[in-house]
C-alpha cells in the first residue's frame, strides 16, 4: 500500500495545535499538523514544524516554500535555509522569485562620482525644460554647482514640483546646496516638506549626493531628518550623506520605511541613539557608516548592542555596520548575536577588519547562514580572503588596504573620514 504523506508517520511526536511543542521536539498530526502549526502565533512553534517539512516529501516542500512568505524574520529564513541546497525544480522557482534584499547597487558603491543607480533606477538630472519623462522608472537628480548658485536647490525643487508627472515621480535625488559646508540641509528639509502635496508618490529620497571636491563628507552641514519622514509616510528608501548636526529628532514611527542608509565621516553616538529610538516596523535594510573620531565619530561598539542585540528592527535583511573604526569589535560581538539567524547580508566594509576579527567571522557557524558577506575594503590577508572564500556565502572582499604607520588603531583607518 502507498504511504499517504498526509497522516501521522512512525516519528511524529506531537500533534500539531496551539499548544507549543518541545523546540527541538517533532510534530504529530502528519503534513496537516505541520499546517496546523505554521499558524501559531509563536515563532519557535513554526519554526519547529517546518524542521520536520521535509519528511513529507513535495507536501513538506510545498510548505517549506509557505514558510518563505512568513510574517516573521525568523521563520522566513528558516525556510530559506533548509531549501537552499534542494534541487527540486519547483524549489528553484520558488527560490528565484523570492528576494530577501533589493538594493543590489550597495555593494557596487563608488563616491567618486554622482549616484548613477538609486533605488534601483538610473538617476537622470532634472531638467525643466524635457520634465519628468519616466516619473516611475527614474530617479531625478537636483544639484547646484560649487561655483554658480544663482538658482539654490529650493528653487529647483519647487520647479520640479510643478513639472507634469510630479504626482507620478517615486525617486529623488538631491546634491549640492548652496554652499553647504555653511549652510545646514534645514532650509531644503523645509522645501521638502512645503511641496508635499505635488509629491504624493516619493518613495526614494537621497538627501547629500556630493562629492568631496564639492564639499567633504565631513563638511556637509546635515540637520534634523525627521521633517521628512512626517510629511512622506509612503517613503520606503531614505539615504542621507553627512553626519555633522544630523539628527532624527523627535523618535517617530514610520510605517513604510524600508531602508536607512547614513553615510559618514563620523557618525556621533547621539544619532546612532536617536536611530535606534525610532518606530520603523517595515526597515528591511539598515546601513551606518562609522566613520572617524577626528572628524566626530564617537560610537563604539556598546553604542550599536540595541540593533544587533535587542530586536529593535525585527525585519531586518541587509545590516551594514560600515566604515568603521572598531570592526574587530562589532565582529566579535555580531557572532553572538541571534541577528545572524534572521538577516541575509552582513556588510562590514571600508573599515579596519583584520585577520583577528575575520578569524571570529570564520569560526561562527550562524555566518553561513547568510547570503552575503561584504568585507570589501579592510584590512586582511589573502591567506584569511582565500579561508573566507570557503564559506558557504557569497563573500565579497575586494580591494584590501595596506596598514599605514599614522594611522588610528594599530594603522588600520576607514576608509571615508574627513
Amino acid at each position: 500500500m502507498t504511504n499517504n504523506q498526509n497522516q501521522p508517520q512512525d516519528y511524529d511526536a506531537v500533534l500539531g495545535g496551539q499548544s507549543p511543542p518541545p523546540i527541538d521536539g517533532v510534530v504529530l498530526g502528519g503534513i496537516e499538523g505541520i499546517k496546523r502549526c505554521l499558524s501559531n502565533p509563536v515563532v519557535n512553534v513554526r519554526i519547529a514544524a517546518l524542521s520536520e517539512a521535509l519528511k513529507y516529501g513535495d507536501a513538506g516542500l510545498d510548505v517549506l516554500i509557505q514558510g518563505l512568505q512568513d510574517e516573521s524574520r525568523l521563520v522566513e529564513r528558516f525556510a530559506y535555509r533548509l531549501l537552499k541546497p534542494r534541487t527540486e525544480s519547483q524549489v528553484k522557482q520558488a527560490l528565484q522569485i523570492y528576494k530577501p534584499w533589493q538594493l543590489e547597487e550597495r555593494l557596487t558603491r563608488y563616491l567618486g562620482c554622482h549616484t548613477a543607480q538609486f533605488a534601483n533606477r538610473q538617476v537622470v538630472e532634472f531638467n525643466a525644460n524635457r520634465g519628468i519623462v519616466e516619473p516611475v522608472n527614474q530617479a531625478y537628480a537636483l544639484r547646484c554647482t560649487y561655483d554658480d548658485y544663482e538658482e539654490d536647490l529650493a528653487d529647483k525643487l519647487s520647479k520640479l514640483a510643478q513639472a507634469p508627472n510630479a504626482e507620478k515621480l517615486e525617486a529623488l535625488v538631491l546634491g549640492l546646496w548652496t554652499e553647504t559646508y555653511e549652510n545646514n540641509a534645514s532650509l531644503i528639509i523645509q522645501a521638502l516638506v512645503n511641496v508635499k502635496q505635488y509629491l504624493p508618490n516619493l518613495k526614494a529620497i537621497f538627501l547629500g549626493d556630493i562629492l568631496s571636491e564639492e564639499c567633504e563628507i565631513s563638511w556637509i552641514q546635515q540637520s534634523d531628518i525627521s521633517p521628512i519622514l512626517q510629511a512622506y509616510p509612503q517613503l520606503e528608501i531614505l539615504q542621507v550623506r553627512g553626519g555633522e548636526g544630523l539628527q532624527f529628532s523627535p523618535p517617530i514611527k514610520h510605517n513604510h520605511l524600508k531602508a536607512l542608509i547614513v553615510e559618514t565621516g563620523g557618525l556621533s553616538r547621539d544619532t546612532v541613539a536617536q536611530i535606534c529610538n525610532l518606530n520603523l516596523p517595515a526597515l528591511e535594510h539598515l546601513e551606518l557608516w562609522f566613520g572617524c573620531e577626528d572628524y566626530g565619530g564617537t560610537c563604539w561598539v556598546e553604542d550599536i548592542h540595541p540593533i544587533i542585540f535587542a530586536d529593535k528592527f525585527p525585519n531586518l535583511t541587509y545590516l551594514g555596520l560600515c566604515n568603521s573604526q572598531f570592526s574587530d569589535e562589532i565582529a566579535s560581538v555580531i557572532v553572538t548575536s541571534p541577528i545572524l539567524n534572521s538577516i541575509s547580508v552582513l556588510d562590514l566594509s571600508l573599515g579596519t577588519l583584520s585577520d583577528v576579527g575575520a578569524e571570529e567571522l570564520l569560526n561562527c557557524e550562524a555566518i553561513n547562514y547568510l547570503d552575503i558577506l561584504n568585507v570589501s575594503e579592510n584590512f586582511l590577508s589573502e591567506e584569511m580572503v582565500e579561508k573566507l572564500s570557503g564559506l558557504d556565502v557569497r563573500v565579497i572582499a575586494n580591494n584590501q588596504k595596506e596598514e599605514e604607520d599614522d594611522s588610528y588603531i594599530h594603522s588600520r583607518y576607514c576608509s571615508v573620514a574627513e
